[in-house]
């Protein structure tokens, strides 16, 4: 080897030092600068157990859960192994990190400044919850007990008998405002019947079909046909057009005491989106996450409403009143007809292989009798 070649080897070993040591400084500036910008006096468990052992309204408004049942749901999804905590990041962490972003609607940016954790910490974490409650559907979103009469039409004289065989409303709530079937990934675009008969026709989507005598309400844009009951098109049945009229016409009763079944779906829905701004403006999460998120959000609506204190919580900070609800003239309590009453014992003889075309015009008729009478 002439002395060329052994300078070119000094000069070779000393560009590649020279690479090595800048590419060690700029990981040293990089960890300096993520330092100084995550520079919080609180520890990320510090933060955690301030909201947990702070004031009530703290944790609620950052959770959209009271401390009881936030401490309920952590230890049921962490004891079913749904979630486990990492080195750095506990349970209660991960899971207040993706109820501070759905419950607030909140930027990735938001929530790297609330919690102190980077970008890429955020969105692992997000991710792992929202698969570990979307896999907690089949147990928190169900169908009620179709064989018993909700209390809200056993008790009213304004529903019962005539809608006794009520078990739900489409799209997916029940009396009782809770979710009980979600079928998600559609486009907005997407026409609502379109959507339920690819449910109801589909059997992998494990639609809860009713039994004989049962049937969903729905509204004027889907069929009324096998177990579902919609109402008379192109007949009005808002209160202030029901006192217009005089509130005589059968089917217009009809349509206005159906409406005000249905008008459930309206509030729960309104609630829901408050509750989780994140449905009102989705961030650009990939379709399959996009997909998740709503059914995610009703498992959180569907325990939450299990949860007393959160419900009274929820009415004191305004998430029962939303505009997305349906106005008053909508509203059960509104009917001038209806005056509950105690348990009726008379039913409806409904011969079970009844189209629903007739049972319809049977209810109809015999709706506008019992409030004639």
């Amino acid at each position: 080897m002439d002395a060329g070649d052994s300078n070119n080897g000094d000069s070779f070993d000393d560009l590649s030092f020279w690479w090595v040591f800048f590419g060690m400084f700029y990981q040293l500036l990089k960890k300096r600068q993520r330092a100084i910008r995550y520079n919080s006096i609180l520890a990320a468990d510090d933060r955690v157990t301030e909201f947990l052992h702070g004031h009530w309204e703290r944790i609620f408004n950052r959770t959209r859960m009271t401390r009881d049942c936030f401490v309920r749901f952590s230890s049921i999804i962490e004891q079913t192994g749904r979630l486990t905590p990492s080195r750095a990041v506990s349970v209660e962490e991960q899971l207040m990190i993706f109820l501070f972003v759905v419950g607030h609607g909140a930027s990735n940016r938001d929530a790297q400044e609330t919690w102190q954790r980077s970008g890429s910490t955020i969105s692992k974490y997000f991710g792992i919850v929202l698969e570990a409650i979307f896999n907690m559907s089949g147990e928190y979103i169900r169908p009620p007990d179709m064989n018993n009469v909700h209390h809200t039409i056993r008790y009213s004289n304004r529903f019962f008998p005539y809608f006794q065989g009520y078990v739900g409303a489409i799209d997916g709530t029940h009396v009782s405002a809770c979710f009980t079937y979600m079928l998600s990934g559609w486009e907005g675009s997407a026409h609502d019947a379109h959507v339920l008969e690819h449910a109801i026709s589909e059997p992998q989507h494990g639609f809860p079909f009713p039994p004989p005598g049962k049937y969903y309400l729905v509204d004027s844009g889907y069929a009324n046909r096998g177990c579902f009951l919609a109402p008379y098109r192109g007949t009005n049945y808002h209160l202030r057009d029901r006192r217009r009229l005089g509130g005589d016409r059968k089917k217009e009763q009809f349509n206005y005491r159906h409406a005000s079944l249905r008008n459930a779906i309206e509030r729960t829905f309104g609630i829901w989106k408050r509750r989780f701004p994140i449905l009102r403006s989705m961030h650009q999460f990939p379709l399959d996450k996009q997909a998740m998120i709503p059914v995610a959000c009703a498992v959180l609506h569907n325990f939450i409403r299990m949860d007393p204190a959160s419900v009274a919580q929820d009415h004191v900070s305004g998430d029962e009143d939303d505009d997305d609800a349906s106005s008053e003239d909508d509203s059960v309590d509104a009917d001038p007809d209806g005056v509950d009453v105690g348990e009726s014992s008379s039913h409806l003889n409904i011969p079970q292989d009844m189209d629903m075309g007739a049972f319809r015009d049977y209810v109809t008729n015999c709706n506008h009798e019992g409030s004639s009478g």
